[in-house]
């Protein structure tokens, strides 16, 4: 049963505003028509997922008028565009987000009732395109919807993953990956571009002749190109995200015909088409596989060539070249390279000049530099791509050798700057000789782009202190920050309809572009009418997320209780180890003294570790079989319920998130760049519980230190530790109850059936733990004893939540598409609209 009923949900006027009766109409006749036409189905036989296919086909039909009108538009002012080149897209399910963003919410929620049809039951048919691991993946999708609304000429380049993120299936308590067969029953939003294919090469080897290197005797595959439409919202816009799929080339060798092998030769033409078979499961984590590489390479060599030839015809209409000279080339193309996994299309864009366009090397590497930018998202060592010298050889001779010719004249001007520096030679060279020689891509990228940006003021900072010190020194002026944002319009006006109404009307809707208005909620932070409205929301959602783990996981909890959460990816330096410790610890307690009064507590942890991560999968087994003792445990009742929520990903973060009372991000100061789920959190009226690490530092700047509860030791204070040596016994000898704790996981209280399952984590704990969970504890154990505090007197508590709410303003993407736009890119971010399809074009001067 909904917590809220259909009629009361239609009585509704809301910022999904009134459905036109012209429009409903016209839904349900397009409905029936794509229905009847496009999926060739009868009314009397169609399934809930035919239903969901002719909506998605209605809404498209929306879209592409105005994604050609868009197109048109571009072609015909010629601005600059911008690209932004990612591995990752993490983008979820499309067609809510597509009817907020058209306007036309209301009038297919209206159409679908009048047919009697449920429209959650329509979009819960839809999969989630789960093309990317968590943050990264996610922040390219929010930047692709700002970039649209914000009426950037922008386009998103990736891989079209056959298979994306894995399904997470707990069994056991233990994480099983199951295969996320995404387009099993098609991708109504995709339109496949086969006129545009392009060839990509690999292998061979290069030879000198009187016009220059020739990468000759390649193995080719070819990219199929599929483009996907990205509306901004509400103004006319349609950007597009194209995706590459790899195909096998056509022809045959004809040896296999005389070898009378036609078959295997057929088989064969598989191993070209892996190469965008699945997307790699390992985030902050390199691992350097051959496939990886190609998966790399085959993106930026599509999508150069794409690039090249759209700044050469950019004549509407025209496929013949209009530009001969690439002098402007920087001046009409913008290249980001999402981490430094597109880092090659700096060699491939030198390869393409020098090579093919036959322009100098000075002059290519001007051109370079002034078109590519690039984004780091992590200092942890173990993430830094460093792909081996032999490998690159192989499958990249060429490029090689312009990474080495790069570096030579990249080392001749450091040696410029500091003469005598030796040392400072060796620390620079993008190739690593110790051990394997190494290509270090962070080092490539930075040389090869004209701004290098980390994603959170901290994070910035320690590049430029820390890890890319050198380079800094070198060119200061190229290192800015661009802390990270989300989109306002899927993680609130989407996930949460109710509280986007509630501010909706006290403020008006102008926050849903413009996010910074949200500062005008603050003078209602202590007025009890406001506060007991986002209260009843908030309760709502948690009656429905109540609803949810009594069905998904048979747990009944208290909607009364906090709701305690975090989501994220599972990984030592996210420490979900020391929230386990906090867990185990409320438990001990409730059991040594059953009557003392509690805030009761209902804890969520959600999140993939990567397939090979042993520690990630234990923590989960740990979380799950402490989960187990508690739950069944009659003296704990619902004081405490702790829930491991299976196969985490953007559609659970959309029904999770609006109903949390309390925000974990307890990463190790100095190890989490940004982070944005913990913007998501804030923006939906939820505390956080956090170190002084990635964004929660801004957050907190924001807010005021009396609105989110901080604890733990500081960046320089984790240093100042490294520096002295941690000894993990020392906090433990100190505290009784740290000490009963990590007793119980080492022996086997919550693994009775086998007292050495936790030993690789009480050993990781007491020896090798590189995020200092222990010396954090006391602290993050007081900060939650300030949040069971707060949480006792719901007036303070909801006056937190709003201040929370109207500080979020700085973190939307659309602030941070802004900042790139005007000190990246070169571009101006527009709000204007462009004319609707049945609107007549301004005729242009």
């Amino acid at each position: 049963m909904s917590v809220q009923s259909d009629a009361d949900k239609r009585k509704q006027i809301s910022v999904r505003g009134i459905a036109q009766v012209e429009n409903v109409a016209n839904v349900k006749k397009s409905f029936n028509r794509h229905l009847h036409y496009t999926l060739v189905k009868d009314r009397n036989v169609s399934t809930v997922r035919d239903y969901f296919f002719a909506l998605a086909h209605t809404v498209k039909d929306h879209l592409v008028s105005r994604w050609i009108r868009t197109q048109q538009h571009y072609y015909e002012k010629d601005p600059k565009r911008v690209y932004y080149l990612s591995l990752e897209f993490y983008m979820g399910r499309t067609l809510t987000n597509t009817t907020v963003n058209l306007g036309i919410q209301s009038a297919c929620d209206e159409a679908m009732y009048q047919l009697g049809l449920d429209i959650e039951e329509l979009e819960e048919m839809e999969e989630d395109a789960g093309l990317g691991n968590g943050g990264l993946g996610r922040l390219a999708a929010c930047f692709l919807d700002s970039m649209a609304t914000l009426g950037l000429a922008a386009y998103g380049y990736g891989i079209r993953y056959e298979y994306g993120i894995f399904a997470q299936r707990i069994r056991n308590g233990e994480q099983l990956e199951e295969p996320d067969d995404w387009l099993r029953f098609g991708n109504p939003w995709e339109k496949a571009r086969p006129e545009f294919t392009l060839p990509v090469n690999f292998y061979g080897h290069v030879e000198d002749t009187p016009e220059g290197k020739k990468w000759v005797n390649t193995q080719v595959v070819f990219a199929l190109p599929y483009d996907n439409p990205i509306p901004g919202y509400k103004n006319n816009v349609v950007n597009t995200m194209r995706l590459w799929s790899a195909k096998s080339p056509q022809d045959f060798d004809l040896r296999f015909f005389n070898d009378g092998d036609y078959i295997q030769a057929v088989l064969d033409r598989n191993l070209a088409e892996n190469i965008s078979r699945v997307l790699y499961p390992n985030d902050n984590f390199f691992e350097g596989k051959e496939l990886r590489l190609k998966q790399e390479y085959f993106m930026v060599a599509a999508t150069l060539q794409d690039i090249v030839r759209r700044f050469k015809s950019s004549k509407f209409g025209s496929r013949e070249a209009v530009r001969t000279s690439l002098d402007s080339f920087p001046d009409k193309v913008a290249i980001q390279l999402n981490d430094t996994h597109p880092s090659l299309a700096i060699p491939e864009l030198m390869r393409i000049l020098v090579d093919i366009e036959g322009l100098s090397w000075e002059k290519a590497w001007d051109i370079t530099t002034r078109t590519c930018a690039y984004t780091n998202h992590t200092v942890l060592p173990e993430a830094l791509e460093r792909w081996p010298v032999s490998m690159l050889n192989s499958i990249l001779p060429r490029h090689l050798q312009i990474i080495y010719e790069i570096n030579h004249r990249h080392l001749e001007n450091v040696a410029k700057c500091f003469p005598g520096d030796v040392d400072r030679l060796r620390r620079m060279s993008m190739i690593e000789e110790e051990g394997e020689k190494r290509v270090n891509m962070a080092y490539l990228a930075i040389v090869g782009s004209h701004a290098v940006n980390g994603v959170a003021q901290i994070h910035s900072d320690i590049l430029k202190r820390d890890l890319f010190h050198d380079f800094y020194e070198m060119n200061p002026e190229k290192f800015l920050n661009k802390t990270n944002g989300i989109t306002p319009r899927r993680w609130l006006l989407l996930c949460n309809s109710a509280l986007a109404d509630v501010i909706a009307e006290r403020i008006g809707e102008d926050w849903i572009s413009h996010l910074d208005q949200l500062v005008q909620l603050k003078p209602l932070a202590e007025d009890p009418a406001f506060q007991r409205a986002v209260q009843t929301v908030k309760q709502e959602n948690k009656m429905k997320v109540a609803q949810y783990l009594q069905k998904e996981y048979g747990v009944n909890v208290n909607p009364a209780s906090l709701f305690d959460i975090q989501v994220k990816r599972i990984h030592e330096y996210k420490r979900q180890l020391m929230n386990a410790l906090h867990i185990i610890t409320l438990y001990n307690r409730i059991k040594a003294n059953p009557r003392a009064p509690i805030v009761p507590r209902t804890i969520m942890i959600g999140g993939k570790a990567a397939p090979g991560y042993h520690m990630a999968k234990k923590i989960i087994k740990l979380i799950c079989s402490v989960g187990q003792v508690i739950n069944s445990d009659p003296i704990v009742g619902d004081k405490l319920k702790v829930i491991y929520l299976e196969n985490y990903r953007v559609t659970l973060a959309e029904k999770i998130i609006p109903a949390a009372d309390l925000s974990e991000q307890i990463s190790t100061a100095g190890t989490e760049a940004s982070g944005t789920g913990n913007m998501k959190f804030m923006l939906n009226g939820a505390l956080t519980i956090g170190t002084l690490d990635g964004a929660n530092v801004e957050m907190a700047e924001e807010m005021g230190m009396e609105n989110i509860f901080i604890f733990g030791m500081k960046e320089n204070e984790v240093e100042d530790l490294k520096k002295r040596g941690y000894n993990a016994f020392d906090y433990y000898n100190a505290n009784a109850e740290l000490k009963q704790v990590i007793d119980q996981i080492a022996s086997g209280f919550f693994s009775p059936n086998n007292p050495d399952e936790f030993r690789d984590i009480y050993n990781n704990l007491m020896y090798h733990d590189r995020f200092f969970c222990l010396a954090d504890y006391d602290d993050y154990i007081a900060a939650q004893e300030k949040v069971n505090a707060a949480y006792k007197d719901q007036s303070v508590w909801m006056k937190m939540c709003i201040h929370n709410i109207a500080s979020s303003g700085k973190f939307s993407s659309d602030r941070t598409i802004a900042e790139y736009a005007r000190e990246i890119w070169g571009v101006e971010p527009s709000w204007e609209k462009l004319p609707a399809p049945h609107e007549p074009v301004e005729e242009t001067k």
